[in-house]
């Protein structure tokens, strides 16, 4: 395990306590997992699980959402305030996949009180190189096949835990999916067009892979080796990465919009490629071009493609 700041020590050490305190109040209250309208109050990790969340919940959840818009989850330092979210709520949606590691002992705390479901839990996952085990990528959204698998998860767990409204989420969810297959035909459409050859993908970070495997992209390589924006590149890395990108005739790096661009700006310039803005950890604001799940698949394929054509 990598060395922690003492800041960071600190502030874990105080999100602790106050996790504590927070336990015994929601303990004393289960009614708090319930807001004044009746409705049930649900919480999840990032915009992209909120927004399918939303989609099957409808007026009938109060929905928080944990990651702010924009943050790179893998960089997110929650706050002594932020417990108080997830305590007060009755489910908390996570993605899993070790996305959510940031806020792993927030999770720990609350674990008695609140429901926690990794809507990812189940699906077969793409693993980095030859690891096993946890070194799985955590970006399944890319997929939409994937995201319909998470309406099943949600429409399940919301229907367990308010059979009143179990009627309207398998309505809402039935029309999501449809919206989502939909979605899927589109870019399958949309990218047609694009030959083998054009079909190279290099990004910032490993965050493509399900996108790729699922419409037939050839990952070239990544500048972080991994799937946490975290983790730093060594020089050998980024001189593979540019044999490469010269070698196969790639056309951009893609970047993600919440993770630093300088190393990919010095490469793009090195090799004479273009730097490519993709949402891939967040949607956008909500009158923003990614608002919702589906503007932001259809925003990154016509991104993708213009890219490469």
């Amino acid at each position: 395990m990598g060395r922690v700041s003492l800041t960071r020590l600190l502030g874990w050490l105080s999100i602790a306590v106050v996790a504590t305190i927070t336990f015994f109040v929601s303990a004393c209250s289960s009614a708090d997992a319930v807001d004044d309208a009746g409705r049930l109050r649900i919480v999840a990790t990032t915009s992209i699980v909120g927004d399918v969340a939303a989609q099957i919940g409808g007026d009938s959840v109060y929905l928080s959402i944990f990651l702010p818009i924009g943050i790179d989850p893998h960089t997110f330092d929650p706050t002594p305030q932020d417990v108080a979210t997830l305590s007060a709520a009755e489910i908390v949606f996570i993605n899993g996949v070790e996305l959510e590691a940031f806020i792993e002992p927030l999770l720990d705390n609350i674990e008695a009180t609140v429901v926690i479901v990794a809507v990812s839990e189940g699906l077969e996952l793409i693993e980095f190189g030859d690891h096993s085990g946890n070194d799985a990528d955590p970006h399944v959204w890319l997929d939409p096949n994937n995201v319909i698998y998470w309406t099943e998860i949600i429409e399940r767990v919301l229907s367990q835990h308010n059979p009143t409204n179990a009627e309207q989420y398998a309505t809402n969810a039935a029309a999501y999916r449809a919206e989502l297959d939909s979605l899927d035909d589109w870019i399958e459409t949309e990218l047609e067009p694009l030959e083998p050859h054009q079909r190279k993908l290099v990004t910032d970070h490993a965050s493509l892979a399900y996108f790729a495997h699922r419409y037939n992209f050839e990952i070239v390589g990544s500048i972080v080796p991994g799937y946490s924006s975290i983790a730093e590149p060594s020089a050998q890395d980024l001189a593979e990465l540019q044999d490469a990108i010269l070698e196969l005739n790639a056309k951009a790096i893609f970047v993600g919009s919440t993770v630093n661009h300088t190393l990919a700006a010095r490469l793009a310039e090195d090799t004479g490629i273009q730097l490519v803005a993709l949402y891939t950890g967040s949607l956008s604001k909500p009158d923003g071009p990614a608002g919702t799940y589906l503007d932001y698949m259809q925003y990154n394929v016509e991104a993708i493609k213009a890219a490469l054509q």
